[in-house]
């Protein structure tokens, strides 16, 4: 049976990368631009296809020119399960709605898109002559269209197993595409200076859309890095003059603030100072060490000078101790309304959806997985600020094992390598037979 006309229907066309990201981030650029996801709209999975109810194509398109998940959107005219059904829901739909798009002054074009399956060029042929019922008046332009209309077939997800016709069919009025060129534009590959621990482009575009970033806000990093040059004879340039190299590169110096060396266990902001969102992806003790400074009589006898830089550092500052800091500064400097977005790594034999760091002043919005190994991974987390945050030492209990059940991946480090040491292993006898 085809789908009753909604007037607000569109059809999302997904990315197949970044799977567990794709979910959240459309649901936070819809809530920043004043729509909203349905709860029945959550059970997509990995189809590229997805219908959404939006407000207004205004706000389709304001989704779209932020986006790296989703490839295409779509003014949804008719959708079935069969040629039959699309055909009686198209027949359906407002003629009202179409005309503005099929006058005798328009241009258009149809296209067809599969997906997991190649149509021949006659196939396709036949399936635009078959909408010759639709009221198309306009001119035909191939290749500069007023208006470009889509027929596509969903042929499930297994390329070993391609049906002989499609599970779904939709066809649709193209309103934009996403930023999926922006991958490539600011890839890694092609900046000047490369960091250990630099972050992947569509990652890092991903991580701004689930912390809702938008123009003029002010955004923090509290683990920007050291901006060490890897490049070969190359000399060693600090933080602020690689970040600026880099920004520069793209044309983005003049949205960059500044830079501040302190240690994150002991901000030194003074109180009234705020942030839009906190982006930043920790130190996990696997490329980068997680330490603590301080002065000579702060540090216990036993502790140790960083060899590199001859700064006291504090052995006991665990992972565990660095979430609890991060999500406390994170609830006293964002505003209201404002996100923390940040990576946590876990042991997955170990990992249960208790041990993601909580504070009172903070909300869970997402918690997507990127499988590092067959036995690690790290957590998009995103939270939002939903309460004002009072005085620190009322949230100190937070570093119980109650509310801090996180401290049993203290030792992911360890749990890390050790199977890196495994799989090593395992090569070399298979080898070796």
């Amino acid at each position: 049976m085809a789908l009753s006309c909604n007037l607000n229907r569109y059809l999302l066309l997904m990315a197949q990368e970044h799977l567990e990201f794709r979910l959240p981030e459309i649901k936070s650029l819809l809530s920043l631009f004043g729509g909203q996801f349905t709860s029945s709209q959550e059970s997509y999975g990995k189809s590229p296809f997805w219908i959404l109810s939006i407000p207004s194509e205004d706000i389709a398109r304001k989704l779209m020119k932020r986006t790296v998940c989703a490839k295409s959107i779509f003014e949804l005219w008719g959708h079935g399960k069969s040629t039959e059904e699309l055909y009686s829901s198209l027949k359906n739909y407002p003629v009202e709605k179409m005309v503005p798009f099929l006058h005798p002054d328009s241009t258009y074009k149809i296209q067809i898109h599969t997906f997991n399956k190649t149509l021949t060029q006659e196939e396709k042929v036949k399936r635009i002559d078959a909408l010759e019922f639709l009221p198309f008046e306009g001119k035909v332009n191939l290749k500069k269209p007023q208006h470009t209309f889509s027929v596509l077939e969903d042929y499930g997800l297994d390329p070993n197993c391609i049906p002989e016709k499609p599970h779904n069919i939709y066809f649709g009025r193209w309103i934009a595409d996403g930023q999926r060129e922006l991958i490539q534009s600011y890839s890694v590959k092609k900046r000047h200076f490369i960091g250990n621990t630099s972050m992947d482009a569509g990652l890092s575009f991903i991580m701004a859309n689930h912390g809702q970033v938008k123009e003029n806000d002010v955004v923090f990093d509290p683990f920007v890095g050291t901006g060490k040059a890897t490049r070969k004879n190359q000399k060693w340039r600090g933080p602020d003059e690689n970040i600026r190299a880099n920004l520069r590169q793209y044309g983005l110096e003049k949205y960059y603030l500044d830079i501040l060396v302190s240690d994150a266990s002991k901000p030194s902001w003074r109180k009234g100072t705020y942030f839009d969102a906190i982006i930043t992806d920790p130190p996990y003790g696997i490329r980068e060490s997680t330490r603590r400074t301080g002065s000579q009589k702060e540090i216990p006898k036993g502790m140790e000078k960083c060899p590199e830089s001859h700064v006291p550092v504090s052995l006991s500052y665990h992972l565990s101790d660095m979430f609890f800091d991060l999500l406390n500064f994170a609830a006293e400097t964002l505003v209201l309304g404002g996100r923390l977005v940040y990576w946590l790594p876990v042991y997955t034999p170990e990992y249960t959806e208790e041990m993601v760091p909580c504070h009172p002043c903070l909300r869970l919005i997402s918690n997507s997985e990127q499988k590092l190994s067959s036995h690690t991974s790290r957590r998009l987390i995103t939270m939002e600020k939903v309460k004002t945050f009072e005085d620190r030492a009322q949230y100190s209990h937070l570093r119980s094992d109650h509310f801090l059940p996180y401290q049993g991946h203290n030792s992911f480090r360890e749990k890390y390598f050790s199977g890196v040491t495994k799989r090593i292993t395992k090569e070399e006898k298979s080898s070796q037979e």
